[in-house]
């Protein structure tokens, strides 16, 4: 901006309706002003838009240019004021960080005791706004904060999240957020409702002992390679046709479908890395359009299962392992890498991605990271991602596959 122009401000508020941004511009582009910058928000039909502008010296310092305005915004029935902004940067820098909150409701308390926090540490608020009003409520927050604070501000939100019962994901805020461009999932009980081993015992007569077993292993307390060939040796004797029918019994979990419709319309590679077994996964990955697919096999002698796994064991390490393999087969750096698990075993492979986001999980998991949601609905995930629920709906709607279920109330 030339030393001889002076900063404008405008801005208008009231409610929103067709014309008032060229009922504006018409004035300004008279006096021959320059734009600067502008932002505009609508929030249920209440506008606010500012508009900072720079205008000669014989323009910005008369009443009769701010009485031309007001002139003209009042005549749409919009309140505005004008002012001189000779302080004010001309573009606002980034923020550092992301918050998303995420509840079933989010009450005022929650956001509230949120927002202390934040101005606790000397953090401000730069923006807020909704991303979602299904399955959840979601808001994000861009706040920018000072050298040093994150630490102690991610510890305090994560004091607040259990506090007021919402979910609160504290991420950076830098253009390496955007980047991410593959996606793994856990597959029992994070892609799929239940246990898929524990579907198979129930046919061989020992659902509960290796529920039990199973449990144990997610919480960390079993190695899962242990757990494994404990539960897999109740299998013995089952004929093969059991994994055929068990794989037509699984249930997605709801959001999954809309998740990973959304995850390819935005050009994201995506797999399963399971401890559970190829042979049921297949053909859901397969109906999924999934490009990877890692899982345990069941060695099968003369039609029955012989209640030993052969190859390589999918365990806590072999996840990590196939998530690095998968970021290799398509050139994928590793910190454009999100994971998406529930139990213990998917601790290196959430710590090892980019993104590691814990779905409903045990502790052990909920401990190490990056975020972590404990709503039954898949596709909060995407709200991590940047992505809103307008923006979701708008392609569904596009493709015809738009659709709300009915959520029972707590």
């Amino acid at each position: 901006m030339s030393s001889s122009r002076v900063p404008v401000l405008i801005t208008v508020t009231g409610a929103d309706q067709p014309g008032v941004t060229s009922t504006l511009f018409a004035v300004l582009s008279r006096h021959q002003v320059e734009l600067l910058n502008v932002e505009q928000v609508v929030v249920r039909g209440r506008l606010t838009l500012g508009v900072l502008v720079s205008a000669a010296p014989e323009v910005a310092d008369t009443s009769a240019f701010r009485a031309e305005v007001e002139a003209a915004i009042h005549g749409v029935g919009l309140d505005v004021t004008v002012e001189r902004s000779d302080d004010a940067p001309i573009i606002a820098k980034p923020s550092t960080h992301r918050i998303v909150v995420l509840g079933r409701p989010v009450a005022a308390t929650a956001l509230g005791a949120l927002a202390r926090e934040i101005a606790g540490i000397g953090a401000n608020i730069d923006m807020i706004r909704g991303v979602s009003d299904y399955p959840v409520t979601g808001l994000e927050l861009r706040i920018s904060v000072p050298n040093g604070g994150a630490g102690a501000l991610q510890s305090a939100l994560s004091r607040v999240a259990s506090e007021q019962r919402v979910d609160v994901a504290f991420q950076d805020a830098s253009l390496s957020r955007r980047t991410k461009r593959l996606i793994v999932f856990d597959v029992d009980s994070t892609l799929v409702q239940g246990e898929v081993i524990e579907m198979l015992a129930e046919y061989a007569g020992a659902g509960e002992a290796v529920a039990a077993i199973t449990e144990a292993a997610m919480r960390g307390e079993l190695d899962f390679a242990e757990s494994l060939h404990q539960r897999v040796a109740t299998l013995a004797g089952l004929p093969a046709t059991v994994l055929d029918e068990v794989a037509g019994q699984l249930q997605l979990t709801p959001g999954a479908r809309t998740t990973l419709r959304t995850l390819h319309r935005l050009g994201f590679r995506c797999g399963v890395v399971s401890g559970g077994f190829k042979r049921v996964i297949a053909p859901l990955a397969e109906e999924l359009k999934l490009d990877f697919v890692a899982a345990n096999e069941l060695e099968i002698v003369d039609g029955k299962l012989t209640g030993r796994v052969t190859g390589p064991i999918i365990d806590r390490a072999g996840k990590a392992v196939a998530l690095r393999e998968f970021a290799d087969q398509v050139g994928v750096p590793m910190e454009q890498t999100v994971a998406v698990g529930d139990g213990a075993n998917d601790i290196d492979m959430l710590a090892a991605a980019g993104l590691g986001v814990a779905f409903n999980a045990k502790p052990a998991l909920r401990e190490v990271a990056d975020a972590s949601l404990s709503y039954p609905y898949l596709d909060t995930v995407l709200f991590l991602l940047g992505v809103t629920r307008a923006e979701i709906e708008a392609a569904d709607a596009v493709d015809g596959v738009l659709r709300r279920v009915a959520i029972p109330p707590e």
